[in-house]
């Protein structure tokens, strides 16, 4: 037995992926819920420019948001060992996630 190599342990994930992907959809839904609260307070206070517009890049925010999401949910799901989160995807998730806090702050002050 000393001149064999040792085989590597396989992965066991548990539960990981599942979770992983539940909380990409709870931050999901948490978007949603920012994107419809700003298109009522738009709507609701009176329709300004400056209100659509920020609306509007709230709306963009969330749907590139929701795009990612959707990517990683996908990746998550379709292998056994799902890769890393890219640099760029993970710096665009952010940036979406503090634009789309940053607008909604805006419409309701």
């Amino acid at each position: 037995m000393r001149g064999r190599a040792a085989a590597a342990p396989e992965r066991d994930p548990g539960l990981q992926p599942e979770r992983t992907r539940l909380a990409w959809r709870r931050t999901t839904l948490s978007g949603t819920v920012a994107a419809v609260l700003a298109i009522r307070s738009v709507l609701h206070g009176g329709v300004t420019t400056a209100g659509v517009l920020l609306c509007a890049l709230c709306c963009t925010c969330w749907l590139t948001f929701l795009l990612l999401a959707h990517h990683r949910i996908r990746t998550l799901s379709s292998t056994g060992k799902p890769a890393a989160l890219q640099l760029r995807h993970a710096t665009a998730t952010v940036l979406c996630t503090v634009a789309l806090a940053g607008c909604a702050a805006a419409l309701v002050w």
